[in-house]
């Protein structure tokens, strides 16, 4: 019996991001240049493949330093950590490299010069996410209020007389993300803002991608983790942007082909934590079930690299 035919429009970029590509690079090369194991804080990026992979190779992953040997190597994640955590490390004895993406640092930096200005620091993001605690942790407590709603803007209590600042987490979604900052300067018109927004631009292209295929699918299916940010934001771009139907999925395992037999067309995009792999894995199983034809729907093109830490570079 023939296969019915799908169209699978493929978003680009999708997938891994420069600073995504570096965390693993980093933990890679330092597998290489000090031996097995390395030590992990914290998923070194939001994807099981990627992690379990690293773990073959040497890396353990913890949550928390004191997980770790006195006096092993370890590597801190993309997300970014509380200055309280390298702190800790020295304390331990523990030889540590920093694989926070630049641009989690660059608001970093940011947070750190409207503190010094004192200026009063409002984070938009989401609690508890492992860059949000990062950034609000590179200033004394209670110098930044996190806000993830435009209610969250209208509830804030701060007095008239205070310098205001804002910063956002990298991996938000561009248009709601808009719609805080609105908010922010209606209420605190003189509100100091960064020179350039803080969501990256691989966050930025991912989701105009989506926006450009949504509306043209039955289905839309984001590829990563359930704990990844951006991945997230993936789905409910699709799903505002035209495809209600739009779901996330790990990898070729999560399909759900009750929902997939009824489609003529299907979107596809991955995180930026997500590696090619597994979108070519999906694209495989539809193949087993339909006749594919594929179009690729481009709307920028990436070539930013990030230097790696000093002491790795000589083995890259």
């Amino acid at each position: 019996m023939d296969k019915r035919p799908l169209k699978i429009l493929l978003a680009a970029p999708r997938g891994f991001c420069a600073g995504v590509d570096r965390a693993i690079q980093i933990v890679e090369l330092a597998i290489e240049r000090f031996g097995a194991p390395i030590y992990v804080r914290h998923e070194i990026v939001h994807n099981r493949h990627v992690v379990e992979n690293l773990e073959t190779q040497g890396a353990i992953f913890v949550e928390e330093l004191e997980e770790v040997p006195a006096g092993a190597n370890v590597i801190f994640s993309a997300h970014g950590v509380p200055k309280s955590v390298p702190i800790e490390a020295e304390d331990r004895n523990l030889y540590y490299i920093d694989a926070t993406c630049p641009l989690v640092s660059k608001v970093h930096r940011e947070a750190e010069h409207h503190h010094s200005a004192e200026r009063h620091v409002i984070l938009i993001g989401h609690a508890g996410h492992p860059e949000v605690v990062g950034t609000i942790g590179q200033l004394p407590a209670g110098a930044i209020s996190l806000v993830e709603t435009v209610e969250d803007v209208e509830a804030l209590e701060i007095a008239e007389d205070v310098g205001l600042a804002y910063i956002t987490q990298t991996t938000l979604s561009v248009d709601e993300t808009a719609q805080m900052v609105g908010a922010l300067i209606r209420r605190f018109p003189r509100i100091a803002g960064p020179r350039k927004e803080d969501i990256c631009f691989a966050t930025t292209n991912r989701q105009a991608a989506v926006k450009r295929i949504a509306g043209r699918c039955d289905l839309f299916l984001a590829i990563g983790a359930p704990n990844s940010s951006n991945s997230l934001r993936l789905v409910e771009v699709a799903r505002q942007s035209g495809c209600e139907e739009a779901f996330l999925v790990q990898r070729a395992r999560d399909l759900d082909w009750s929902r997939i037999a009824a489609a003529d067309t299907i979107g596809i995009s991955a995180g930026a934590s997500a590696p090619e792999v597994l979108v070519e894995e999906v694209i495989d199983a539809l193949r087993e079930h339909r006749t594919i034809e594929m179009e690729e729907i481009k709307v920028a093109e990436e070539h930013v690299t990030f230097k790696l830490p000093r002491e790795l570079r000589k083995i890259a």
